[in-house]
């Protein structure tokens, strides 16, 4: 039986299909792959795959338009690239932090440590750390386990998914995060109440550190990304050097593509059982209710037909099993809301190929195309006699609402500026290479940044990364005031003298 469908959203994914009809039983699971994407992903025309290509070039060119904060947006139906789509300054070609998408790939880490019998999802959290001096330690904190942690059913004092930012951030302020994790207070009996908890993803990293004798970096590589041939991954670590187990991963979206195929195929791969299958099951079903649309498993995000690893910004990777289909977006600050209009009715038809549309084909190729493109850089003007002054120097700040601790900014290059930060709570050096043409100037990271000098005394930057971030400095004499357009925040530093 042939099923044609009236796509009313592609929901959370530009892709997540709402059928008029009943998917039918063949459509609950993806037939077995004719290759793996190990080299690279194979690609097919939209309608090969019964999307429409011309509704999807027009829906791409609606999110341009729309100023839609969205860097990329890659769809992959039967293991072939049907739409692969950048926007500037975001081409792809560097790995793209994926925020809290990193919590997915932390409990899959898990979730093959247990397959490797290196430790158990009912064995106690405090288990793995003898050698520690745990505050806090009552009987509800003594049966925290590893479930409860992959579950974000800890029971730890946080503030759960509206005031995750602020947890990390206090975790980070103390110079072992670790125990920070460890020492907090208990609010529930472990178990019982869904609480979104980043400090407790980072015990995950821990766990396995002490488990496995690797960073989760080192288990990843070796276990989980040598397998799949994902290379390049970038993933910070904390002062002690323990893997950040709640964000932070960076990947290209095409690699990160890979972990949705896998788990699309049970944890196989090239016929390896690289996850176990028990787990991929467990993981992407509903272990707890949240409060929300969806409901959450082992660190994956469940709904009735989907299964998504969720960071903040618009980091998304999902599954379609009823369509076979796999998704990944990346942004700098959107919601998936503002892209599903645009999209809606693309899919046609789920089981025939539709007629071949080299118009509609060619069209959406020379709108993806340009997505990517940025401006053409500019002539720089003359920098103003302040940049020879204040160039190379360091400024320093008292404690502030924007964890700044230096800045440096070096006018060395007539094209472009770098910008060099500390921040105090959180311990972190930043390097910005910041174009003045005009155009975004890019690290091998992926941040990118812009600036200009807008008067003789102030300069203007942008800073992209997962989302983009505005700031001037203004210079006056040996101070420098600091503002964020975005927050709103003023704070005033002072020129670093020879005698500290």
């Amino acid at each position: 039986m042939r099923t044609r469908t009236i796509v009313v959203g592609l929901v959370s994914a530009a892709i997540l299909a709402v059928l008029a009809f009943a998917i039918i039983p063949q459509l609950l699971k993806p037939k077995p792959p004719d290759y793996w994407p190990t080299q690279g992903w194979r690609e097919s025309t939209p309608e090969e795959q019964g999307f429409d290509s011309a509704k999807l070039a027009e829906g791409l060119q609606a999110i341009q338009n729309g100023d839609i904060a969205i860097d990329s947006l890659l769809a992959i139906r039967d293991g072939r690239v049907i739409l692969d789509a950048y926007f500037y300054p975001y081409d792809g070609s560097t790995a793209h932090d994926l925020a809290s998408v990193t919590k997915s790939v932390m409990t899959t880490l898990i979730g093959i440590a247990v397959g490797q019998g290196k430790l158990e999802l009912d064995q106690p959290m405090v288990s793995f750390f003898p050698d520690r001096t745990i505050a806090n330690l009552d009987e509800r904190k003594q049966r925290i386990t590893v479930r409860h942690l992959v579950s974000n059913l800890n029971g730890l004092e946080s503030g759960c998914l509206a005031g995750d930012r602020p947890t990390i951030a206090a975790m980070m302020a103390q110079p072992d995060w670790v125990q920070a994790a460890l020492d907090r207070k208990m609010v529930q009996e472990p178990g019982t109440a869904f609480c979104y908890d980043s400090p407790g993803m980072h015990l995950l990293s821990a766990i396995l550190q002490e488990a496995a004798g690797m960073t989760a970096l080192e288990f990843a590589q070796q276990y989980l990304f040598a397998p799949l041939n994902i290379q390049g991954a970038i993933w910070d670590a904390d002062p002690q050097g323990t893997t950040r187990g709640w964000g932070d991963l960076h990947l290209k979206p095409r690699e990160a593509a890979k972990l949705g195929y896998l788990f699309l195929h049970q944890g196989v791969w090239e016929g390896k059982q690289i996850v176990p299958a028990k787990w991929v099951a467990e993981a992407t079903k509903s272990q707890t209710k949240t409060g929300g649309d969806d409901d959450y498993g082992y660190g994956w995000w469940i709904s009735e037909i989907s299964y998504g690893a969720h960071g903040r910004g618009g980091q998304r990777v999902f599954v379609v099993p009823s369509l076979d289909a796999v998704v990944v977006t990346t942004g700098g600050g959107f919601e998936y809301d503002d892209i599903d209009p645009y999209l809606t009715g693309a899919l046609v038809d789920t089981e025939e190929a539709l007629p071949p549309n080299p118009e509609g084909v060619a069209k959406l190729d020379q709108i993806v195309a340009a997505l990517a493109q940025g401006p053409a850089p500019q002539p720089v003007e003359a920098l103003p006699e302040m940049a020879g002054l204040v160039s190379g120097k360091t400024y320093i700040f008292a404690p502030n609402a924007l964890d700044l601790e230096t800045i440096r900014i070096e006018f060395d290059d007539p094209g472009e500026a770098v910008v060099h930060v500390t921040t105090e709570k959180s311990q972190q050096k930043r390097t910005w290479v910041t174009g003045l043409d005009g155009t975004y100037h890019r690290l091998p990271s992926g941040e990118a940044s812009r600036g200009r000098w807008v008067d003789p005394q102030t300069f203007t930057f942008e800073l992209y990364d997962v989302d983009t971030q505005t700031y001037t400095a203004t210079f006056e004499d040996d101070r420098i005031v600091i503002e964020s357009l975005e927050l709103g925040v003023k704070i005033e530093g002072t020129q670093e003298t020879l005698d500290g």
